[in-house]
Parts: structure tokens; sequence; C-alpha cells
């Protein structure tokens, strides 16, 4: 199955082209969709630590920015041993806008990435963020940094990856688009190129389904200006 991302991105380039012609093309020249493997969990739920209520339950349309975030975390191996990813997304346009990558799976990663979402979003208050049931987000320390930001906890039923499908279908496309099953020689080659996937790819250019097949980044430039 050939993916209408490929067309809509001809389309904006200027090739008018319908969708038949595009699958016809790419059977011929024997390019085809890559599926990437399926990879275990990270997350840790076998835990006494406190855990908080499903507040999104599923519903993953929202109509404004800052009222919703998703966060996860996912491993790259190199031949230096695991890389950790953790990334906060905002669902309102699906922009990644926090992330932080470290060697080893504690609590100050998730820690991390969510220090930089608030500070790209202006330290903004009320906004639910949810998560799995993993120690990292169910740490002392995470939480109370949640409360001194007036965020609220969300979290996923325990074992049930679609009560954050968003999260996990970013990781699925970085990890198909990004590397397929290559492998990788260090950790700072992975770090590299997530930076640069991430920052300049995934929220500039590539263009989200669930948006209108527009970037994320230009998806919330563009109800600004509507705004004005």
């Amino acid at each position: 199955m050939v993916p209408p991302r490929i067309t809509r991105e001809l389309g904006r380039n200027g090739v008018r082209v319908g969708h038949n012609r595009v699958a016809r093309l790419m059977r011929e020249n024997e390019l085809t969709r890559h599926v990437r493997k399926k990879f275990r969990s990270t997350t840790n739920s076998d835990h006494d630590l406190p855990v908080a209520e499903n507040l999104v339950n599923r519903e993953f349309a929202v109509g404004t920015a800052n009222r919703v975030w998703v966060s996860d975390i996912t491993y790259i191996a190199t031949a230096e041993g695991w890389l950790y990813l953790c990334v906060v997304i905002d669902l309102y346009s699906r922009k990644v806008i926090g992330w932080a990558m470290s060697r080893r799976m504690k609590t100050v990663l998730v820690l991390r990435a969510l220090t930089m979402a608030l500070m790209r979003r202006g330290w903004p208050p009320g906004v639910t963020f949810h998560s799995d049931r993993g120690t990292q987000y169910c740490s002392r320390a995470f939480r109370r940094k949640l409360n001194v930001y007036h965020l609220r906890q969300s979290m996923s039923r325990k074992g049930n990856c679609w009560d954050n499908a968003p999260s996990e279908s970013f990781f699925n496309t970085l990890k198909n688009e990004l590397n397929g099953n290559r492998a990788f020689a260090s950790r700072s080659e992975v770090q590299a190129m997530i930076f640069e996937y991430t920052e300049v790819f995934y929220n500039r250019v590539r263009l989200h389904s669930s948006i209108g097949y527009v970037p994320p980044t230009e998806y919330e430039e563009d109800l600004v200006e509507k705004a004005i």
C-alpha cells in the first residue's frame, strides 16, 4: 500500500499526479514501504508507586495547544549499547516539543524532556500530561515537578499501548524512517541523527495525516495567522 503522504508531498512541490499513478510507478520501480520489526517494551509497570487516572481516554483530537501533552520512552541499539530517548508531544499539532537522550533509562531522562517542553511552551499551567505507568513517570521527583508547574497527570491503563498511541506512532515512524534495520556504530551518531530528524524533518517538513497533511510547525503557524 502506498501512503497518501507521498502523493500529498508531490502536490506540495508542484507535481500534479494521481495517487494510482504514484502507486504504479512505485511498484514498477520496486519501491516498497518498509515495515519495522516490533521492539520490546521499555515500560516497567510492576511497582508499588502511585499511578494516575487515565484522563485522556484515547481522545487524541485536541483543539488547542498546550491542553494535552503525551510522552513515552524508547531505545535504539548501537555498538556501544542502548540509547534511550524520551519525547513530549503536543496532541494539538503532534509536534515534538520536548526530548532528551541518555544511555540510562532513569527519571532524569523524563525530567529533562519535560523541562524542555515547559521552556519552549512558556511554562503553561493546566496541561494534562499523559504517559504510561513506567517508574520514571510515577517517581516522586517527576510527580513533584508536575505539581510545581500545575500540570495534571494522566496515565494509560496497565499494559495497554493503545492508550498512548500518538507516542507509539511517533517512535514507529522515527525508527522506520531514521534507520530501518541499520545498526549504528555509536550513541553520538544516533543523537545527531535524532536531533536532525526531530527538529528539522519531523516538526518542519514531514506531512502528518492527523492534521491535514501539513507539518506540525506549519500547522501551528497557520492557525496563529488565522487567529490574528
